[in-house]
């Protein structure tokens, strides 16, 4: 495997190795400086060992302490300490370029492998967009804060049941990797509990005990306990569709008649925290019609800022870009957000944009 990590080309080594070579010594009789010149030769293999494989950088260094040897015999220096010197130190940079070599190589491939790792765990963890079901079609775009961890604190599920489609969009307390075990715990928690539950608060009641019980875990294990803000929508073939609100941002309804922050009546305290309280989830009802587009989105969005310290104002940019299709919808507030901060990401932004299957099928 290692052979084949390398980014030069045998025959590209072999030119530069050659061309390099010849254009020292072929200098150092001109200058009556061949011993001083040859010593240039053992800093050949450190720069192959930085692009290439360990193959080539084993063969370069022994080229180049033939060349060098070769060079001192024809024109040997001043003192015989020199030119054992210079040999000595041909092979000594060459060892150190084949180590240096190697483990370069072991270091790429490992990242790889873990890369790798986490590309999978994000497939099972949360699946990619856009999603479609008999009663609605979800397009999304979710850019965790630290990009090579793939997965950050935001998490998202869309499952066709027999009550209907089940949305989750939820919102781990803390960034990254260090909120990983809750995420986990809550995608499990909905995946099971959206085909077993008839009730959208049945569902909400299973996610409040996972994160209750990831809590214990994580206070037997000296770690922090997290809450969770979430959204859980089902639809079916009603015109009304349900949401369960933990805490989280409102969403917005955009269509034909214009842009709508979702008025809702309960908005209950995160997932986790729900024995602090003694109110009851409940569900409340809205109106989503064929041609309008639901936007949930997590804090990460609207709390994005630019360089003077100004928040993000999603709904007037919503109230720019019109009528588009979700996909088009996620992409250009992803697009604008980047923009907007200069590329300086503050925290894990999740968006999900959702229309009804029978028309977004044909506009997606």
């Amino acid at each position: 495997m290692t052979e084949r990590t390398g980014s030069v080309s045998n025959r590209a080594s072999l030119l530069w190795t050659a061309g390099i070579t010849v254009l020292v010594l072929g200098t150092g009789p001109l200058l009556s400086s061949a011993p001083e010149l040859a010593g240039f030769l053992v800093f050949l293999p450190a720069t192959i060992a930085a692009v290439g494989t360990v193959r080539q950088t084993v063969w370069v260094s022994a080229w180049i302490v033939l060349a060098t040897a070769g060079a001192l015999l024809q024109q040997p220096a001043s003192h015989l300490a020199v030119d054992i010197a210079l040999v000595v130190f041909s092979v000594a940079f060459g060892a150190l370029a084949v180590y240096l070599c190697h483990w370069r190589i072991s270091r790429t491939e490992q990242t790889t492998r873990l890369r790798s790792a986490a590309t999978a765990m994000q497939r099972q963890l949360l699946r990619p967009l856009p999603q479609v079901t008999h009663e609605v079609l979800v397009a999304g775009v979710y850019d965790p804060l630290q990009e090579e961890s793939l997965v950050g604190g935001d998490i998202y599920d869309v499952i066709e049941t027999a009550y209907g489609t089940r949305v989750l969009l939820a919102d781990v307390q803390g960034k990254g990797l260090p909120a990983l075990g809750t995420a986990f715990a809550v995608i499990g928690a909905f995946r099971e509990a959206a085909h077993r539950e008839p009730t959208l608060t049945g569902v909400v009641e299973a996610l409040e005990h996972a994160v209750v019980r990831q809590n214990h875990y994580a206070g037997e294990a000296g770690e922090p306990e997290r809450f969770v803000t979430a959204l859980v929508l089902g639809l079916d073939a009603d015109p009304e569709a349900q949401v369960v609100n933990c805490g989280h941002p409102l969403p917005y309804i955009l269509g034909p008649r214009g842009v709508s922050r979702l008025q809702l009546q309960g908005a209950h305290v995160p997932l986790g925290l729900g024995a602090l309280v003694a109110d009851v989830r409940t569900v409340d009802w809205f109106d989503l019609a064929a041609d309008e587009t639901l936007l949930l989105y997590t804090d990460g969005l609207i709390e994005s800022r630019d360089r003077e310290g100004s928040f993000f104002p999603l709904e007037e940019r919503l109230q720019e870009i019109g009528e588009v299709t979700p996909s088009q919808l996620a992409d250009l507030l992803r697009v604008q957000v980047r923009a907007f901060t200069g590329g300086r990401q503050q925290d894990d932004i999740a968006v999900l944009a959702l229309r009804r299957a029978s028309l977004a099928q044909r506009t997606a």
